[in-house]
């Protein structure tokens, strides 16, 4: 992996530049302007993960939120959150007017996922890809091919291990120089990114580089990342640039854990309360913007 030119300083996310392209709804609005998101994912033993990442889409705000599921034993409705449409993961694939694939969240590894992450890969739709989706990436160059002929727009949303996979190197590599690491992905791949940690670093599709500086320890909790994949769709799907969509569910999320933080929660956060108050928290930026 090449060192980082020493010129590039990453800028700090501000939530007044994030939150200034949101978008706002209009008094007449209706569920199909809010986009359509499928998640995709959630192999046997993973269902939970699509769940959260699916829960955090439309409670940030999109408009129908469809999980695939590939588990055998799958569940045909989430009790938590019935507004959720579940599916195969096939089937789910196949379903029109979807805005964004969220895909990865459970996926696994096997021939299955990977077929389903190459059909993703030809849809004209927006596409998150987190978890298992970038360590096939890391397995199949086939694949990392068709998503950098890709017009529609991609995010990235890889943890140091995932970044080190992506880039053939070690994780200590890529903590080294983590600003190096994200900008290689940014080129290899044509896509927006966030590489996940303490500060995390987004590369945009338009060449900026921004650290967030919201997030705490508590956040080192499972399903943290699935609710950022759902985030960003939900963003996207509402009309929001990838890059900007990005940035906004960048900061929002370590929002979100500071402020559970702030309620003496760091010790035993969960990917589920982050999503209650990144929902809270949207609002009350959405109002005072």
């Amino acid at each position: 992996m090449s060192k980082s030119s020493p010129a590039l300083t990453p800028i700090p996310i501000d939530k007044a530049q994030v939150i200034a392209s949101f978008p706002k709804r209009p008094r007449d609005s209706h569920k199909g302007m809010f986009g359509s998101i499928a998640v995709i994912g959630g192999a046997s033993g993973m269902v939970g993960a699509p769940l959260l990442a699916a829960r955090a889409a439309l409670k940030l705000g999109a408009g129908c939120v469809h999980v695939g599921l590939l588990a055998e034993n799958a569940p045909g409705v989430d009790p938590l959150q019935p507004e959720l449409m579940l599916h195969s993961a096939a089937d789910a694939l196949r379903l029109p007017g979807v805005d964004v694939f969220a895909i990865g969240c459970g996926l696994g590894r096997d021939m299955a996922a990977q077929k389903l992450l190459h059909d993703a890969l030809h849809s004209d739709a927006a596409l998150v890809l987190d978890a298992d989706a970038l360590n096939i990436l890391a397995l199949r160059p086939d694949l990392c091919a068709l998503l950098r002929a890709r017009k529609a727009a991609a995010v990235l949303t890889p943890h140091p291990g995932e970044a080190a996979r992506l880039l053939a190197c070690k994780i200590g590599e890529v903590q080294a120089d983590r600003v190096a690491a994200v900008l290689q992905l940014a080129q290899k791949f044509g896509c927006s990114i966030v590489l996940k940690g303490a500060d995390s670093l987004c590369a945009t599709r338009d060449g900026r580089l921004f650290v967030n500086q919201t997030g705490n320890p508590g956040m080192s909790a499972a399903g943290m990342g699935d609710v950022l994949a759902g985030m960003i769709a939900a963003f996207i799907t509402q009309g929001m640039s990838a890059d900007d969509a990005l940035l906004l569910a960048v900061h929002l999320h370590g929002t979100a854990g500071d402020a559970l933080a702030e309620q003496q929660a760091t010790i035993g956060m969960t990917a589920t309360e982050v999503t209650e108050w990144a929902r809270w928290l949207l609002n009350q930026w959405a109002s005072q913007s």
